[in-house]
Order: C-alpha cells, then structure tokens, then sequence
C-alpha cells in the first residue's frame, strides 16, 4: 500500500504513539491538552463539528522516524537519497480526496474544525497544509505557511519571508492577476518534510516526496483552479493568493521560535473549494514543536551537503531544538589543518544558520554537557570565533529590531572553532577512563551476586610479595607500564599485594615514573 497520511495514522497506533479520545472536546482546549501529551492525540468528538481532529503527529523524533521509515539517525541519509534520486509526481483522474466537493456560496472555511493555539493567537490558524502553486517558468512549488482564517472563504498567508512561493506571488501581482494555490491538509510525513525542504527556484520539492517514498506522489487535477492537490490528502482547500499586495493584518501567531509573533502585513487567499474524504480528519500541526521537529533533517541534510562540497569530513551533525532546529548546528568532523574554519564558513552559509559549534569527533554533538566542554577546554576566542555581520536574516528572530515595511533584516553569524588547537599536543586531552570501564557490571556486586564476587577476589590472594616485585621489575624492563597496565597484566594477584609490590620497588629506589606517568626502571631510558 502506497504510504498516506491514514497508514502514517495507522502505524502510530501499532507502535502505541497514537492516544484515541472519545470525550467531547472543546477546539478551544486542543492545544494545551497534545502540549501536556507525550503521544499523538486523535479527538474523536470535536464539539460543534462532525471531523475529527489529530495533532502532535511529528511532536518527537520517534513519531518522525516511524513516518520517515527509518530510525531517526538514518533520516538525513533517507532524505539525502530522495534528493539525488528525485521522482516526479503522477497525475491521477480519480481521488479520494473528491470524496465530498463544495463550491461557490457552499464553501465555509468555519464548518472546519480549525482550533485556535494561543492567547494571542488572531484567529483559528490552519497549520498543517501543504501548499502547491505553480509558475510559467519555473514549475511547481511545495510548501508549509499558516492561514488564518477571516471570512468563511478568505483566510491569510504568512509569506512574508523570502521564499519561491512568495516570488511566485510577485510576480503574478506584477501582472495584476491572482496565484491559484491548493492547500492539502492531512498529507504523509513524506510530503510535509519534502516540502519543508528550501529548494531552489525551479526545484519541486514534491519530487523529493517521490524519492523518500521511491515512487510518484499521486496528484488529482484542481477543480476550480489549474493547479493539482495531493490526491489521497484528507482535506483540500483551492484557492487565490489576491493581488493586492501585503497590505492585510494577519496574526500574531505562536511561532516556531517558541514566542509570539506580531502582526505581519500579508496578501490574502480566496478559497473557491473545500474538498475532504467522507469521513476526513482534520490535522492540526502543534505549534511550535511540530514545526521543529520536521526542521532537522532537512538542515542536516543541507549541513552535509556543504560540508561535503568544502572536502571537510563530518562524522555527527546535530540541528539543535535549543536552536529551534533553524539556527544552531553543532557539527563533528575528523579533522586535518583548517577544516574546521573551512567547515564553520561552509556551516554559516546555510540561510537561516545563525551559529555554528564544530567540534573534533570525539565529542558528542548530541550531548549538551559534551559540546559546552568542548567550548570551555578548546576555545580561545580570539582564535577560535568567527563573526560575519550583515548576513542574510530569517524576520522571526526576535535579537533583531523590527524591520522597516518591506525590509528584509540582515544578522550577525557565529562560528566556534571547539576543535583541538593545531598548535597543542593532543595527549593534554586525554579524557578520564576508569580502570576496568566497560567491564564489570553493577548488578553483578548487588546482592547476592555481591558475595559471589566478593568470594572471587579474595581467592586471589597468596602470592609471595617478593615473586610479584622481581616480576613487576621484570615487567618493567621490557616497557614502560601505567599503573593500570601492571594491575592488569597480574590479574591474577589481588590489588593489595600488587599496591605493596609497587611500594616496595619504589622505596628500595628501583623505579620512577617517565614524563608520562609511566613507570619504569630507574635508569632506564625515558
């Protein structure tokens, strides 16, 4: 079966990421109740709406992984092969999703059970749609914005950032003419990450969904516009991006920042259909983690791409939710001389990237603690930390001071070289291990396994201390022995007599300890 939005629903209840609730719900109380749940919720009794509404579908990595098809680690690598390998959509005659067609005066945006999310939210939003509109010149374009809803049939558009579809937008108000949209709510994982994906003009990001499913994503001919929607999608809304500029209020809007937005100046979209499955379910994308969450992989898809053009070796790269998955990435690389400036400057021309921590791969990017270490013990600033000021902005950033009407924001990016300095030894960074790591087992010294092991290590003892010195001396003339190394070449002494033996050499003058640490006959060469 081909992958939909209704298998995704379906392989979440297998794998018990999917709560049902039966108990009438107010919309007004959606929102609060999937942020307090660590599963998907499916409201089955919205009051005041026969559909049904679903949310918090991409609120963890485990929930996205399920609908990628693959462990969470291996979802770059997927979308990285969807990239390379794009397949283009199909077009189909019949669909599911003209189930139910409504026109003219039977469109009414609020017979959609559309919650509201915050308190200072300007409306019902719609969130999870995947809007497509396409361009004489440059083809088809996928993509996610909100829509607010104002009257039964005009809602707004949040493209007030640079994207293609707002180009496209430009470009037909030039010409004084309205941009057909679709607007596809309740779409497959595939769909929605592909479309989240900033590909370049020209580039239809459905045909990344194509990869990522290895086979054409369906779509169904518009019914009052030229442009097609996704065929098996829950819900389809056609419409019109007016040509009257961005000149209406829309929002504020709880944003993918984690903070309210303001108000935003915005064209505003006709909808001349509503289209929906018999028994459709309406999906409510939650605002912000949803939206953060479906950001990584496509940021650490684009971090190994540049990375791999500027020749640098990446081992881990971590798109930060500290960073909302939009402006901070921690990257591990194997390192030769330079890589890891050339890789920061790789990093930072990224778009939206607004810092950048590279580190050696011996660090854990994905641990905060690691990473923050590597910050404080490799770092010097005035060597380490790059600035690049006037660079490219994303408008939410909230560091930046309100931009003028029409003016797109510039930023300052960061770089932090964490890497092992070129000019130190690398034995300073020789990291704690405790002897015996990795081999012996806490529950195994619990209870009565406790005794056992107990019982063992003393069945140790015995050995004449005199034979354990003359063997350590012995050892000790053919290398030079960490403490650690002797306890484990006589493992077979216990741990008092071998401490006693090194006591003794060590009084009687026989051995000392290298630049190392090491120990070693006396007079020995270091």
């Amino acid at each position: 079966m081909a992958p939909s939005f209704r298998s995704y629903l379906a392989d979440l209840r297998k794998q018990d990421e999917l709560i049902e609730i039966a108990k009438p719900t107010d919309p007004r109380d959606i929102a609060a109740l999937v942020a307090q749940s660590e599963k998907a919720l499916l409201f089955k009794n919205v009051v005041g709406y026969s559909m049904p509404v679903v949310a918090g579908l991409l609120q963890s990595r485990n929930r996205i992984a399920i609908g990628m098809g693959v462990p969470y680690e291996k979802i770059e690598a997927k979308l990285r092969a969807a990239m390379d390998h794009p397949i283009k959509p199909r077009r189909v005659k019949r669909a599911p999703v003209k189930d139910v067609i409504l026109t003219k005066n039977k469109v009414d945006l609020f017979d959609l059970p559309v919650p509201i999310f915050s308190l200072m939210d300007g409306g019902p939003m719609i969130t999870g749609g995947v809007v497509i509109a396409e361009d004489p010149e440059f083809g088809m374009n996928a993509g996610m914005y909100r829509m607010m809803l104002k009257e039964k049939n005009v809602t707004g558009i949040d493209i007030v950032t640079p994207n293609n579809l707002r180009r496209f937008a430009e470009r037909a108000m030039q010409e004084k003419k309205p941009l057909p949209i679709s607007i596809s709510i309740g779409a497959h994982p595939y769909e929605m990450v592909a479309s989240t994906f900033k590909a370049n003009l020209g580039v239809n990001e459905l045909t990344f969904g194509g990869g990522l499913r290895g086979q054409p994503l369906q779509l169904a001919e518009g019914e009052t516009i030229p442009v097609p929607c996704i065929a098996d999608a829950e819900i389809v809304l056609e419409g019109e991006i007016l040509p009257d500029g961005w000149i209406y209020p829309e929002g504020p809007f709880c944003e993918f920042n984690r903070l309210m937005g303001g108000i935003h100046m915005n064209p505003q979209v006709r909808i001349k259909a509503i289209m929906h499955r018999k028994d459709a379910v309406y999906y409510a994308l939650q605002m912000p983690w949803e939206n953060i969450w479906m950001s990584a992989p496509i940021y650490e898809a684009a971090a190994r791409r540049v990375l791999n053009e500027a020749g640098v070796q990446a081992t881990a790269i971590n798109v930060t939710p500290g960073g909302c998955c939009h402006w901070h990435i921690v990257a591990a690389i194997k390192k030769t001389a330079g890589d890891a400036k050339n890789a920061i400057l790789a990093l930072l021309s990224i778009a939206d990237i607004k810092h950048v921590i590279v580190t050696d791969d011996d660090i854990d990017v994905f641990d905060p603690t690691d990473v923050e270490w590597a910050v404080a013990t490799r770092v010097q600033a005035d060597r380490d930390v790059l600035i690049v000021s006037n660079a490219r902005s994303k408008p939410l950033d909230p560091s930046l001071p309100p931009p003028a009407a029409g003016k797109i924001p510039t930023t300052a990016k960061m770089g932090i070289d964490a890497t092992i300095p070129e000019n130190v030894p690398v034995n300073r960074y020789n990291r704690i291990v405790y002897v015996n790591q990795g081999k012996v087992d806490l529950k195994n010294y619990l209870g009565a396994a406790g005794e056992a092991a107990k019982g063992r290590v003393e069945a140790k003892r015995g050995e004449n201390l005199d034979t354990v010195s003359e063997k350590i001396l012995a050892a000790l003339e053919q290398s030079h022995r960490f403490y650690a190394e002797l306890l484990e070449i006589f493992s077979r002494v216990d741990y008092r007599t071998i401490a006693a033996a090194v006591g003794r050499l060590h009084q009687e003058g026989k051995i000392t300890q290298d630049r190392d640490g090491k120990y070693q006959v006396k007079g020995a060469a270091s």
